[in-house]
């Protein structure tokens, strides 16, 4: 049977591992990488292993799947630009990467004829070569026209992933949950680094506070839930003292004693579950 052609619009951190991915397991042929410049679509196929580097999108051949892994606010000016220009390229499948948009859009594509979708991993991007080893299991949310979303389904479970159902105008909550989940984890750490810091405590003693603490957190709420590991003065509810260091945390640093309200008041809430 023929292998289906994929050509990559964005050859990013997440555009490199599935096109990795996928061409390792034989899923898709990569063809061809359009990014921002030559040199990082050279640098996308040669970490891909696959694939033509390329520099407009009138370059690009006609493929069975394409995927637009570009940063959100792109999605749809891609989008409607690939409509415009894809006159000698009859519609076919096309998807997006966004955690937080839906396939709408990708809709100039679809008023074309193409059928298309969103597909979203749950897994941090960060360092590519990671990302491989960590992607097996990786829940994928998807969204989009039932054609699509059935081709992205079979091609996303066999690089690992599990794949789940998503309506589209649940994107920016499902997100939201995300991010909450894991990107706003550094900046709470980056944060309480600078508060150690600035409150005279060393820096090795900080580092392995750090260390300490994140990792027992974890290991908590994985073992415990949320509500089981919460700790600290709002649990307690000792409402004083978080006014208290309210105060001083404002006085510091007016958006982190914001941050340091607002949290509290949810800790408050979760302690009563």
């Amino acid at each position: 049977m023929r292998m289906k052609s994929l050509n990559l619009i964005g050859g990013g951190r997440v555009g490199r591992t599935l096109g990795r991915l996928w061409h390792a397991s034989g899923s898709y042929r990569v063809q061809d990488v359009l990014t921002g410049s030559a040199r990082t679509a050279e640098e996308a196929v040669t970490f891909i292993g696959a694939g033509q580097a390329v520099t407009a999108l009138a370059d690009m051949r006609a493929a069975d799947v394409w995927m637009l892994a570009v940063p959100d606010r792109q999605i749809a000016a891609v989008a409607a630009t690939l409509a415009h220009g894809s006159g000698a390229i009859r519609p076919t499948l096309a998807f997006h990467c966004s955690g937080a948009l839906a396939s709408g859009e990708l809709d100039p594509l679809r008023a074309g004829g193409w059928q298309v979708a969103s597909a979203h991993c749950v897994l941090s991007f960060a360092d590519p070569a990671r990302a491989l080893q960590q992607f097996a299991g990786t829940p994928c949310a998807l969204e989009g026209d039932p054609m699509a979303v059935a081709e992205l389904e079979t091609s996303f479970t066999r690089i690992g992933a599990h794949c789940f159902a998503l309506a589209a105008e649940h994107k920016l909550l499902y997100h939201a949950g995300a991010v909450f989940a894991t990107n706003f984890l550094p900046v709470l750490q980056a944060l309480a680094q600078q508060l150690w810091h600035d409150s005279g405590v060393p820096a090795g003693v900080a580092a392995q506070l750090g260390t300490t603490l994140l990792r027992n957190a974890t290991d908590n709420i994985l073992a415990l839930g949320p509500a089981g590991a919460l700790t600290g003065p709002a649990a307690r509810g000792d409402h004083a003292l978080v006014e208290r260091q309210g105060q001083a945390v404002a006085q510091w640093d007016a958006t982190a004693g914001q941050a340091y309200a607002a949290l509290s008041q949810l800790a408050t809430r979760l302690a009563a579950t």
